[in-house]
């Protein structure tokens, strides 16, 4: 009895002992998946925020990873506006870059201490700097207005991805007059206190407002049914004492935002001043020839040379479509970080370690955003069945000149000799032989996607005008 009991003591403690080592061996094969599966993630953004979401429309962020890999972070912001809506005016403390991805919209700023306005439409790329009051108005009657942008981090408080500061405003969102005592704002507008109340408390549709007829209860549709003279009285009450009563400065600003205030509430038809003059010019993405342009795709870059705005910035913008099978050669970018935003199609990323190792390797879709740490290896690389579009800024408002590691114009080529050779511990003759093999440079077919064009060169019953449309995957 004795031993069988203790026959049984010694099959428990096993029993126990395998099940803790199963445990084991399974929470570690979870981790080492979880673990996977981050670095498969790993240079994507995906800590998104909703800084702004109205019936009229909504704005949010992805915010950049930043810590030590990145010499700059940047920020990306995505902002849908409903027909005929109002981005409320206001100034940030950080510099926006706005491209309009599809619509058309009016954006006012001041520039110089003067009102600048611009009609941009898709495609069109244009900087806000940091501090400068503007407003965003989607003119369209029935199509809604997406903008893509480039957010530097807070440049002041620091505790948020960035901080509005919204001119207008009640109960939501708060007007920056707002946390004023209540006798400085009487002494400053020379109102009474009820009608401060009734100014800075009706407001209470958020950021982005409607401004048609369908949507009578705004405050700002309001202002704008009110008669000419009116609208301008209002406003000149608004400012008159801030600008009999502040210094030269003060009243350059004050100036500044009543021609804002006049631009958004005043009558359109009125509107005829061309304050556009001064201010710089917006730059089209879609208007402008690639840089560089093969059977499998293209590439787009626009630097401070090109877009004189991007200079105090120091941000790049580029545009890449590749067609399906395509790729990227693999290549390095010596002067910048790199974001991306898939605008059409999917693909996949490659990103290498510094030491060779694969960091990150994924499939990518429409809406997603990704970045590349400076100096570190990639390439881009279509789906078999689609192309893939993708659009990006990048730190730097200097000419790119990435680094290609391969083929026709690649950094192999241009270094080929007995010392590459040496390195890679081959003969002369075989780094020459691969190194000449790919006849393509900068973006290079993939064995279906070559065996693809081969296809459709045979097919010469086509126009040529749809052949060429077909080889770039429009």
């Amino acid at each position: 009895m004795g031993n069988r009991g203790t026959l049984l003591v010694l099959l428990l403690v096993f029993c126990h002992g395998v099940a803790i080592t199963m445990g084991f061996w399974m929470t570690e094969g979870k981790e080492r998946e979880e673990r996977s599966a981050r670095a498969d993630k790993m240079f994507m953004m995906q800590k998104s925020k909703r800084v702004a979401k109205t019936d009229a429309g909504e704005m949010r962020v992805l915010e950049s990873y930043g810590g030590r890999i990145l010499e700059r972070a940047l920020n990306i912001g995505f902002i849908t506006m409903e027909p005929r809506s109002l981005f409320i005016p206001q100034y940030l403390d950080s510099s926006l870059i706005i491209f309009l991805r599809t619509g058309e919209a009016k954006l006012g700023f001041i520039y110089k201490d003067e009102l600048a306005e611009r009609h941009l439409k898709t495609g069109d790329v244009y900087q806000i700097p940091a501090g400068s009051a503007f407003y965003l108005v989607n003119i369209e009657e029935s199509q809604r207005l997406h903008i893509i942008c480039s957010i530097d981090p807070s440049e002041s408080l620091g505790i948020d991805i960035f901080q509005s500061f919204y001119i207008g405003g009640g109960a939501n969102p708060a007007s920056v007059l707002s946390g004023f005592e209540p006798e400085i704002l009487e002494a400053a507008f020379n109102v009474s206190g009820a009608d401060l109340r009734r100014l800075l408390s009706k407001q209470h549709e958020g950021p982005i407002v409607h401004v048609g007829d369908s949507h009578a209860t705004s405050i700002w549709t309001k202002f704008l049914q009110l008669k000419e003279e009116e609208k301008l009285q209002h406003l000149r009450n608004m400012v008159q004492e801030l600008e009999e009563e502040s210094d030269e400065e003060e009243q350059q600003t004050s100036f500044s935002w009543r021609k804002l205030l006049e631009s958004v509430f005043g009558d359109e038809n009125k509107n005829t001043r061309d304050y556009s003059r001064k201010s710089p010019h917006s730059c089209n993405l879609y208007d402008r020839k690639p840089d560089f342009m093969n059977n499998y795709g293209w590439s787009v870059a626009i630097d401070g040379y090109d877009y004189s705005p991007l200079k105090s910035s120091g941000v790049g913008i580029y545009h890449v479509n590749l067609t399906a099978g395509s790729m990227m050669s693999p290549h390095v970018n010596p002067r910048a970080t790199e974001y991306g935003i898939v605008l059409k199609g999917s693909g996949r990323i490659q990103i290498v370690f510094p030491n060779g190792s694969n960091a990150m390797d994924t499939h990518v879709k429409e809406g997603d955003v990704f970045f590349i740490p400076r100096y570190f290896a990639f390439c881009q690389i279509a789906s078999r069945n689609e192309p893939l579009e993708f659009f990006g800024f990048t730190t730097s408002a200097q000419r790119n000149k990435p680094y290609f590691l391969v083929g026709a114009t690649s950094l192999m080529r241009t270094m080929m000799g007995p010392e590459l050779a040496a390195a890679f511990g081959v003969s002369e003759d075989t780094i020459d032989r691969v190194a000449k093999a790919q006849h393509e440079a900068v973006i290079l077919p993939t064995p279906w996607a070559a065996h693809e064009h081969q296809n459709r060169e045979k097919v010469d019953t086509l126009p040529k005008l749809i052949r060429n449309k077909m080889i770039m995957g429009f």
